[in-house]
């Protein structure tokens, strides 16, 4: 089973996530945060294999959340998935330690294996 929490500021968001991984047997969402303090709270306490992660939220967020989360948790992967399609911004997560980036505007297929498969490319 995978443990997943969701940190984005948009219920909507949130909701959405949660319902598309209802569908997978081996997927579970443990836990949320509305903000960049509740992610940190989310990193503390540690029960969970993979944080997806909005990069604009109200307090702590973006490029700096991902470092302190990676401080607390190293080996905690991360999967950015955010409106910001500039290249800058994943190069700048990937390299603050995300594992991935993904834009909003990308479409999503989830397999039973956990396999993430982007339909459209990220980055040219």
């Amino acid at each position: 089973m995978i443990r997943i929490v969701i940190a984005d500021d948009h219920t909507l968001m949130r909701e959405g996530l949660k319902r598309i991984f209802e569908g997978a047997e081996d997927i579970a969402v443990v836990g949320e945060a509305v903000d960049g303090f509740e992610t940190l709270v989310q990193a503390k306490r540690g029960d969970f294999d993979l944080l997806l992660l909005d990069m604009s939220m109200p307090g702590k967020n973006g490029v700096e959340l991902i470092r302190q989360v990676k401080e607390i948790t190293p080996k905690l992967p991360i999967l950015v998935l955010t409106m910001h399609e500039e290249e800058q911004y994943a190069v700048r997560a990937i390299r603050a330690g995300a594992r991935g980036y993904l834009t909003v505007g990308n479409r999503l297929k989830l397999d039973h294996g956990f396999h993430l498969k982007l339909t459209h490319p990220i980055c040219a």
